[in-house]
């Protein structure tokens, strides 16, 4: 693994969740600098197997050489499909760290950060069509408004659009300062960082359509998990914790969960003990862990159980 390629959060308790079986197969749809896949296969026996994923050609740097190591370069949204292309049907456990790896925000030239006047890409797989630079320069003022308020939660995001429609009007927008110098009125020195944090990360989401993909992951893993496999979730911010959250505890992403007329309910995942989030020691080592929430998840047997 490069050096400071990413430094994995909640390494032990995200594994441990796992529950892994010597024999098992595991995935980790997450792979980036490998660090939770070389955990897993630590605790891996001779015959049991780990399929990694990871759709950034740079994670491609850190590959494992272990016969029991599988990587495939493709976007987890198509977990099951690539799966079923090595004769994988079931699993006994699947791991995924969300958001973006401190690799894709150290490297300037991918835009990801607002530290540093990068080109706006923030292409997660860099063969993608979009980049951010497409999104702020061609979206309508509409749009834009629409993805700032959904994704960034920014209250003033009309207004935001407004400035970015007008701006890119006179001077195409094409790096991360450039937009910084655009917004800067909407950026009052107290927060600054959060703002353009805000704004970054709803134009990195629609970039990566990273909601649609992490709710298409997860209607696959009723059917993907063995009957007692586990799901573990790192995620980041709100907008993933809630879906997390939700689809562990009804199978879905909005709307009731229907009952029948004996009160039962078809969710087909229950939640396995209580949200973990990291350590102050953790948090002290790895300033960017301080926002992880793991949640941990397994299927729910609806069966009825036998008389004794």
């Amino acid at each position: 693994m490069k050096m400071n390629y990413h430094n994995p959060v909640l390494l032990k308790e995200s594994i441990d969740a796992l529950a892994i079986k010597e024999d098992g197969v595991y995935v980790d749809v997450t792979f980036g600098g490998g660090g939770h896949s070389r955990e897993i296969l630590k605790r891996l026996g001779s015959e049991g197997k780990l399929f990694a994923f990871d759709q950034d050609p740079d994670a491609l740097g850190n590959l494992i050489d272990d016969e029991r190591f599988v990587l495939i370069p493709e976007n987890f949204r198509f977990i099951s499909r690539f799966l079923r292309f090595h004769r994988i049907r079931k699993v006994d456990g699947v791991l995924a760290d969300l958001g973006v790896s401190s690799h894709q925000f150290d490297e300037a030239e991918r835009g990801f950060s607002i530290r540093f006047d990068g080109d706006l890409d923030m292409r997660m797989n860099q063969k993608s069509k979009t980049s951010a630079k497409e999104i702020i320069n061609t979206y309508s003022e509409e749009k834009l408004a629409e993805i700032l308020f959904l994704y960034g939660e920014l209250r003033n995001s009309r207004n935001i659009a407004k400035t970015i429609v007008e701006e890119r009007e006179k001077e195409k927008i094409e790096t991360s300062f450039q937009l910084k110098n655009v917004l800067k009125k909407y950026l009052p020195n107290a927060l600054e960082h959060k703002i353009l944090a805000q704004i970054f990360q709803a134009i990195r989401i629609e970039v990566n359509e990273e909601l649609d993909v992490l709710k298409e992951f997860l209607q696959q893993m009723p059917n993907l998990l063995n009957e007692d496999g586990r799901l573990s979730v790192i995620s980041y911010h709100s907008l993933e914790d809630r879906l997390v959250k939700r689809f562990i505890r009804t199978g879905m992403f909005s709307g009731e969960l229907e009952k029948d007329a004996f009160g039962r309910s078809n969710e087909p995942m229950k939640k396995v003990g209580k949200l973990i989030i990291p350590n102050a020691a953790e948090i002290k080592i790895n300033n960017r862990s301080r926002s992880a929430k793991l949640r941990i998840a397994t299927l729910k047997n609806n069966k009825p159980k036998a008389k004794s």
